[in-house]
């Protein structure tokens, strides 16, 4: 596919490949933008399921429309029938990578990724899409090079987390021409994070499976490994039905009782045992967190917002004429198949609480008048005038 056209962009390398397709980085030669392009690969071309899920993915990121999750900016198919996503690109590592590079993550750190997350999965749980297929992979940590007022700076900044591959995301309101079923007693998302209703391949699959998968991830991101895991599938099923959930201040002392009740609400076994919404959930972890968390920087939704001309850039991106390393792609199977390779490690900022966000702000201007203190007139005695009507 290297040089390759897709729509009005000219395929420069390839950056990862996964079981079922690849993802390239393109450009478009008029105005010289960089995005991602992922292509079907060709033997699944005519598989109907994996189109609806292309076209799930794109459909679902445009009804969305948050600053947490990842921009697709073009569909289409080749004249030789290979289907493709043009999607803005992204640098950084995915979470995934990062647990495997630095084991546990700091708790203010895993917090800040959480709230994003669930900012993000709230906007999309607005609009009746359920994700159904989170994992620490299909998280992407994006390095921010903007301040507050979006000037570039060499200042190390927050990052920002990316919600990436709604392929298999169940939108509640039905649209035209979805080819993505969702039959009872089909698995679908990844096993290690799976809620137990996934499990039992039943059609009760509601926003809140996304909390319970959230919920693991963030029990990973605190302790550095999942709550439940085995080499059997089997086994690891029964662990989300019937084991309860170990605590992770059990692991780690320093996450607080707070974060650790948090936590294993989100991991109940029962939907109605857990957070009605990404909001309370929100706003507990904010409670328990306190300062800085608990002023709410949560991105706002874009779906009535009019699209900024940012070019977020990208996922291991070639930069000053050095090649691409192949990266996370979003193909893979639901056992997590990629192929990839682990980035260095570079030098990071203090994290913010929280998503940076672009504020103006404006304020009244106060001025000093100097000079010598005047001397009071003398006032001759008089006697009091009537009072004036107010």
């Amino acid at each position: 596919m290297i040089g390759q056209q897709f729509g009005n962009y000219r395929v420069l390398s390839l950056l990862g490949e996964g079981g079922m397709g690849a993802v390239y980085l393109a450009e478009h030669p008029g105005i010289g933008r960089r995005v991602a392009v992922k292509v079907l690969h060709k033997q699944f071309s005519a598989d109907e399921q994996l189109l609806g899920r292309l076209l799930n993915e794109a459909r679902a990121a445009n009804a969305i429309r948050h600053p947490n999750i990842i921009e697709i900016l073009d569909s289409g198919m080749r004249e030789d029938g290979t289907p493709y996503l043009v999607m803005e690109l992204l640098e950084g590592e995915s979470l995934g990578q990062r647990i495997r590079r630095v084991g546990r993550l700091p708790v203010a750190e895993a917090i800040a990724f959480t709230l994003q997350t669930a900012s993000a999965l709230g906007a999309a749980h607005k609009k009746g899409i359920v994700h159904r297929d989170l994992k620490p992979d299909n998280l992407y940590i994006v390095g921010m090079n903007t301040d507050e007022s979006g000037r570039i700076t060499d200042e190390p900044m927050p990052e920002r987390m990316k919600v990436l591959d709604f392929g298999i995301a169940k939108l509640h309101m039905p649209q035209p021409g979805d080819s993505v079923k969702t039959r009872t007693g089909t698995l679908m998302g990844t096993p290690i994070y799976m809620s137990p209703e996934q499990c039992r391949g039943t059609k009760t699959v509601d926003h809140r499976s996304d909390i319970y998968s959230l919920g693991i991830i963030f029990y990973e991101m605190l302790v550095g490994q999942p709550p439940f895991v085995s080499d059997g599938f089997g086994e690891l099923v029964n662990m989300h039905l019937n084991v309860p959930p170990p605590s992770p201040r059990a692991s780690r002392p320093e996450v607080s009782q707070q974060l650790d009740a948090i936590v294993l609400k989100m991991l109940a076994k029962a939907p109605e045992d857990r957070y009605p919404d990404m909001a309370s959930l929100t706003s507990a972890i904010r409670l328990a967190a306190g300062p800085p968390f608990s002023v709410s920087r949560s991105s706002p939704d874009l779906a009535n917002a009019p699209t900024q001309a940012a070019d977020t850039v990208g996922a291991a991106a070639a930069v000053g004429g050095r090649p691409a390393r192949a990266q996370v792609t979003t193909f893979r199977t639901g056992m997590g198949e990629v192929e990839e390779t682990v980035p260095a490690p570079r030098s990071r900022g203090k994290l913010v609480a929280g998503l940076v966000a672009v504020a103006a702000l404006g304020g009244g201007a106060f001025f000093l008048l100097g000079g010598s203190k005047p001397e009071p007139a003398p006032v001759a005695a008089a006697k009091p005038a009537p009072a004036a009507p107010a």
